[in-house]
């Protein structure tokens, strides 16, 4: 039913609210949007959880996506240095006869929090607290906390998970139709830009450059060859 705290108490239903009523009536569930909140850094998503705890809505269901960097809890990959993702794949297509005992555990989080959610029992949590219950329950948390966006109402994230869409498409994020909360929003064009810029050194362009070289004088697919290696003589 309506509040009595907002608008809709007036008893006024608007178009929207008609239409959910139809959906209702014919027996199909409404859509209910979820609430992405966006912010700059991993920090301030601790310090937003922090105050989400303090208020009266600390039990609903949400979700906090993050990197492997702060959510894995495997001992060797977690303590290794930048090729996380790498190793956490090859574990998972079972490369080099090897598998990861904490992936398939990830149900024992997941359902840890449904749990909690159905006994009223719920609270708003951190990276660290869904990290230190994974470590207990021997359970992945970076894929539990993907799983849990399924039936979450908020989704915490970093800027790049909403704007950079290959992020979007490997996290399995749909905007269409959401909430989009940008915390600091004067810092996304800072954020888009990195989403469409890519890094090369200068040692990279000279070796593409040489092996471009050795394609086109061995005439091989030529045309294709001969524009890439133009640009990479005029960029060094």
């Amino acid at each position: 039913g309506p509040c009595t705290e907002c608008s809709c108490s007036s008893g006024k239903e608007t178009d929207k609210d008609t239409s959910n009523t139809k959906k209702k009536e014919n027996g199909d569930r409404s859509f209910i949007p979820k609430i992405f909140f966006g912010t700059r850094t991993h920090k301030q998503i601790s310090q937003i959880t922090r105050e989400l705890k303090r208020t009266a809505y600390s039990s609903v269901p949400m979700t906090i996506l993050s990197s492997r960097d702060y959510t894995c809890i495997h001992p060797v990959v977690s303590n290794s240095g930048s090729n996380r993702n790498e190793m956490c794949v090859e574990l998972l297509e079972g490369k080099h006869g090897k598998s990861c005992l904490y992936y398939h555990g990830v149900h024992k989080l997941s359902e840890h929090h449904a749990l909690q959610s159905a006994h009223r029992m719920y609270q708003a949590w951190d990276i660290e607290d869904l990290v230190s219950l994974g470590k207990k329950l021997r359970a992945c948390a970076y894929f539990a906390a993907r799983e849990l966006m399924v039936g979450a109402d908020i989704v915490f994230c970093p800027y790049n998970y909403l704007l950079d869409p290959q992020i979007r498409e490997s996290m399995e994020i749909n905007l269409k139709g959401q909430v989009v909360i940008l915390d600091e929003a004067h810092n996304i064009e800072d954020c888009a830009r990195e989403s469409v810029s890519y890094s090369v050194t200068e040692s990279q362009l000279r070796a593409a450059r040489e092996e471009l070289d050795l394609m086109v004088n061995n005439n091989i697919r030529q045309k294709d060859h001969e524009p890439l290696r133009a640009v990479c003589y005029s960029l060094t």
